[in-house]
């Protein structure tokens, strides 16, 4: 099961977050701290997989920003790295090539896009056409 979705810049500024369990928010800051301390001073030649404390982190780096996503033990770490590009596939196809900007402007899309694809801490949806279905429906109706 996920336990969480954080998108963080080089500088470790969060972008995005997303708790599939209930976390304190004093906690949530705390948690962020350690695990994207964890994330970002590892090398680019290790391993994209870490155990942390009683769970896995497993993150992925695109230009400046890391995707880093909190598992249960018993989570295939594969299937959540190719998630994670998966969901990153998903943003550059709505956005043409997202940046950054893109997803601090665009925040409540961003999360409708991760909403259709996991729900619950669970994988649900991972064809891009289905995941931007909501987005375009909404688009259309703002445009006309």
């Amino acid at each position: 099961m996920i336990k969480f979705v954080l998108m963080v810049n080089r500088q470790g500024q969060t972008r995005l977050s997303r708790y599939y369990d209930p976390v304190e928010l004093n906690r949530r800051t705390l948690l962020e701290n350690h695990v994207v301390h964890c994330c970002l001073s590892r090398r680019k030649d290790q391993c994209s997989f870490v155990d942390y404390k009683d769970f896995k982190l497993v993150y992925r780096q695109y230009a400046a920003l890391y995707i880093v996503v909190g598992v249960t033990d018993n989570e295939n770490e594969l299937s959540v790295y190719e998630l994670v590009h998966n969901f990153v596939e998903v943003l550059d196809k709505y956005f043409s090539r997202v940046s950054e900007l893109d997803i601090m402007f665009n925040l409540d899309r961003v999360h409708i896009i991760l909403d259709e694809m996991i729900q619950n801490g669970h994988v649900v949806e991972t064809n891009k056409s289905r995941v931007l279905a909501p987005l375009t429906a909404l688009d259309k109706m703002a445009d006309g």
